[in-house]
């Protein structure tokens, strides 16, 4: 008995130690591709120095000027790493909203677009782009971002809504997130097919999701709704293990299914609409990156959902890092191009491994 006993502490130090380790890894790929995006301007500046710099700019030492470490600095500090951050908090906050969907809606196959979020962005956004009519007093980018964050949250409350109003399973709520995206996306077809290629190309730009263009005053409402929703969920990740159950174990287990569902939706749409309005939409962030740390961590929420804020981040950064050396492909695109594949060999995998999906 007690030779049991230690082998399942030993088991349970070793599975700790093996999420550390993978978040470890995560956490040094994130600092590390930072400062490989920061000098993808700079052929005589290391990665070394780049760090230097950012160290001696928040220290306030300063650099004389226009040398190349002045310039390196100016750069770094205004285009790099706003535009750095931007892809951290975009990756951790849709990998964060990925594993809460999945927890919530027990279905492995569920990411944050899937309730139609991403369409009504879409909509919202380009109505701004193409049309012109702001939904709000702001004019500029920022209307446009207001835009296609109203646009977001339309389906949202729709949705949340219906499943106040009758009894709504996680299967009807995608479909219904699926009805509504088809809806959205016909008239994202239409305002595209009626508009001048100029106006085209903008709106396309925002549809495929791009990072270009962040500064630091885009990131303060980023940073703010991620970190605070992210907290959120990480309290709330117990219940998301009971919810992976699914509804009638989470309802024998004293969880209001009903009630939850709903604070998990709300907090989900608002988390994903401070994204998307920002960036357009960047996809398979939320489904890839909790599949991806399951495999490695397994399936405890209170884990998988700080591990994923990591891992999503740094996939899109190297996303972002790609798109950057093939001429400013949009990162949307390279999410595309890389998710796909990299979904179906993890679903392959788990397959093999488990006889199922999940």
């Amino acid at each position: 008995m007690d030779l049991t006993k230690e082998q399942m502490k030993e088991g349970y130090r070793l599975a700790l130690f093996r999420k550390m380790v993978f978040l470890a890894i995560c956490v040094i790929g994130i600092v590390l591709f930072v400062g490989v995006l920061s000098i993808s301007n700079y052929e005589g500046i290391g990665l070394r120095e780049t760090y230097e710099i950012i160290w001696n700019h928040l220290c306030g030492n300063e650099y004389p000027v226009k040398s190349l470490e002045w310039w390196a600095d100016r750069y770094i500090w205004n285009t790099a790493l706003p535009h750095a951050i931007a892809a951290i908090v975009s990756g951790a906050a849709l990998a964060v909203c990925g594993t809460m969907m999945q927890s919530m809606m027990s279905n492995p196959l569920a990411d944050p677009y899937s309730t139609g979020i991403s369409s009504g962005a879409c909509f919202g956004a380009i109505v701004a782009i193409v049309v012109g009519i702001s939904m709000s007093s702001i004019s500029g980018e920022m209307g446009i971002v207001t835009n296609a964050f109203i646009g977001a949250m339309v389906p949202a409350v729709m949705i949340i809504v219906l499943s106040q109003r009758i009894h709504v399973t996680p299967a009807t709520l995608i479909l219904l997130g699926t009805a509504i995206s088809y809806f959205f996306n016909s008239m994202i077809t239409y305002l595209m097919v009626t508009t001048d290629a100029d106006t085209l190309q903008s709106a396309y730009m925002w549809q495929v999701g791009t990072l270009d263009g962040m500064t630091w005053d885009s990131l303060p409402i980023m940073v703010a709704v991620t970190v605070i929703g992210s907290i959120i969920v990480l309290f709330l990740s117990s219940r998301l293990n009971v919810m992976s159950l699914g509804d009638n174990s989470a309802i024998s287990l004293g969880v209001d299914v009903q009630k939850f569902r709903t604070l998990c939706l709300v907090l989900m749409a608002v988390m994903t609409a401070a994204i998307v309005s920002f960036t357009g939409i960047i996809g398979f962030i939320g489904l890839v990156a909790p599949h991806l740390v399951r495999l490695v961590v397994g399936s405890d929420s209170r884990f998988v959902a700080p591990i994923s804020m990591a891992a999503g981040a740094l996939i899109l950064l190297i996303a972002d890092y790609i798109a950057f050396q093939f001429s400013d492909i949009p990162v949307g695109v390279v999410m595309s191009v890389i998710g796909s594949p990299v979904f179906f060999l993890l679903i392959l995998f788990q397959s093999k491994k488990a006889g199922a999906i999940y």
